[in-house]
């Protein structure tokens, strides 16, 4: 099993209410439009993650788990890697519910998205409380997507 560790807080214009992903960037502002995104000024981007995570992750039976803590709150979040993650981009990650992959993807099939995080998780990050995340990718055997997985209600 690889683990990453990535530090940031809560911002005032968080809302947290996307509904098909959640998103960490390393901007130190975002406006209340931003609604995917959950946590501001991260120490890593999709492309810092270590070479073990990133290696782990970029295949189709890596299975990942996010752990999200702030201000005393925390909630898990569950999905895939894929062969296709290039792990790209420097300033941001993405965790999604679809099947799509770019540079800034970490995770797809996600089993929740931003709108579905635990709320007293996403008002602990309005009020810009610190926030940790906890990565760890294993190996497993994934099962083949339901469309009712693929296209939940929020």
């Amino acid at each position: 099993m690889h683990k990453e560790v990535v530090h940031g807080r809560g911002h005032p214009n968080v809302t947290g209410t996307h509904r098909s992903t959640f998103e960490i960037t390393r901007d130190e502002e975002i406006s209340k439009s931003a609604d995917c995104i959950i946590v501001v000024g991260a120490d890593k981007g999709a492309a810092s993650l270590s070479d073990e995570f990133k290696k782990a992750a970029a295949h189709d039976d890596a299975f990942i788990t996010c752990v999200i803590e702030a201000g005393g709150f925390r909630d898990v979040v569950t999905g895939w890697g894929s062969e296709k993650m290039t792990f790209s981009v420097e300033d941001s990650m993405v965790f999604r519910v679809s099947g799509y992959v770019c540079g800034r993807t970490v995770m797809i099939r996600a089993d929740k998205p931003a709108a579905r995080l635990d709320r007293r998780l996403i008002a602990a990050l309005t009020e810009g409380n610190k926030a940790i995340l906890e990565l760890s990718v294993e190996q497993k055997d994934r099962p083949e997507p339901s469309l009712d997985a693929l296209f939940k209600e929020v």
